[in-house]
């Protein structure tokens, strides 16, 4: 079967049978009225290069695969790591057709058949060289979430490699109970955390509401949870070295002053309390916090969430370390975008196998 290569790296069959074969193995192309069927720069080039197709010129003298695949990536800026990912997803089975914006390929699910089978993923292809952009992220989660379509990115590292990330927006919600403190706690403030002497109270914010670190018979909160429960009038502070009240607002610039991060912590902190979750330090697994549905004494941390601004941008490595961490002790990740209204969205990232 041979095809006619355009100029612009597409490919013309004008033969009625020989565009059915084409198009009968894998829905290939895009059939005409006359019989016959154009294929893509993408369709013609894994074609080519899988031998299934012979190509030519105008002029019927034969063109090679490398020649193909050179004239699509002049004509097409990225087409190089996106054919990476369309021809990985035609290995594994899947049909995979060219989408336009917002995302690369739209894909069917396996044994799905073109114009009967809705598709079923969206998926980007990115190169690891690019930004992680959280807000074209979010953005690209929420469009498909309305098509109701997964959405998978295909990250190209720069060994060819490909791994794949589903993205969503998730809900994240626990069944810790909620309730308020009999009278505020007492809390001491010195330097960056801060200390309940009574041991009543102590049992109260720690093991009832798992607030906190107990040592011994005193309970150690970190200047988040203090800064949290003040503004929540469940603790009144006083200064360890003077005695005298310390107000929230001399807490808060205390903390901003420690932790660049304190207004972004601060607040996805507030929303995972306010969704009845347990939010501890995720320091040991590189995250700001562990999220648990219940007490820790009677579940384990189901998210691992990072607290970044809405329009953070990062590189991939640090997103995939962090991925891969929170898969390997079983936990989802979430970032946790915030803006400067101090209101919080969720993305969930879970490397996958399609």
């Amino acid at each position: 079967m041979s095809g006619v290569v355009r100029a612009d790296g597409t490919v013309r069959f004008d033969d009625p049978p020989e565009a059915g074969q084409v198009y009968g193995k894998g829905f290939f192309g895009t059939p005409s009225s006359d019989g016959g069927l154009t294929l893509d720069r993408y369709e013609a080039v894994y074609l080519s290069e899988m031998g299934r197709v012979d190509l030519r010129g105008s002029g019927g003298r034969a063109v090679a695969w490398s020649t193909v695949f050179r004239r699509a990536v002049r004509a097409d800026p990225g087409f190089a790591v996106r054919y990476l990912v369309y021809r990985d997803l035609r290995q594994r089975g899947y049909v995979v057709r060219a989408s336009p914006p917002p995302v690369a390929f739209t894909v069917l699910p396996r044994g799905g058949t073109l114009h009967k089978t809705p598709s079923r993923y969206w998926v980007e292809a990115i190169s690891e060289r690019v930004p992680f952009d959280l807000a074209r992220l979010f953005d690209l989660a929420e469009r498909a979430q309305t098509a109701k379509k997964l959405l998978l990115l295909g990250l190209v590292d720069e060994e060819s490699d490909l791994t794949y990330y589903r993205v969503r927006r998730p809900a994240p919600n626990g069944a810790l109970p909620s309730r308020a403190l009999s009278a505020p706690a007492e809390g001491w403030l010195s330097e960056d955390r801060v200390t309940v002497h009574s041991s009543a109270q102590a049992t109260e914010l720690g093991k009832e509401l798992a607030y906190g670190s107990r040592v011994g018979d005193r309970l150690e909160l970190s200047l988040l949870e203090a800064t949290y429960l003040c503004s929540q009038r469940q603790l009144s502070l006083r200064d360890s070295k003077s005695g005298r009240p310390v107000p929230l607002e001399a807490l808060e610039r205390r903390a901003r002053r420690l932790d660049p991060l304190f207004f972004e912590r601060l607040a996805a902190y507030r929303e995972l309390r306010g969704r009845a979750l347990v939010v501890k330090t995720g320091f040991k697994y590189g995250a700001h916090f562990r999220a648990y549905p219940r007490s820790p004494e009677h579940s384990h941390a189901r998210y691992l969430v990072q607290a970044v601004p809405a329009t953070h941008v990062a590189s991939w490595i640090e997103v995939a370390g962090g991925v891969r961490v929170a898969q390997g002790v079983r936990k989802e990740f979430l970032v946790a975008g915030v803006r400067p209204d101090a209101q919080v969205r969720f993305l969930s990232l879970e490397r996958i196998r399609p």
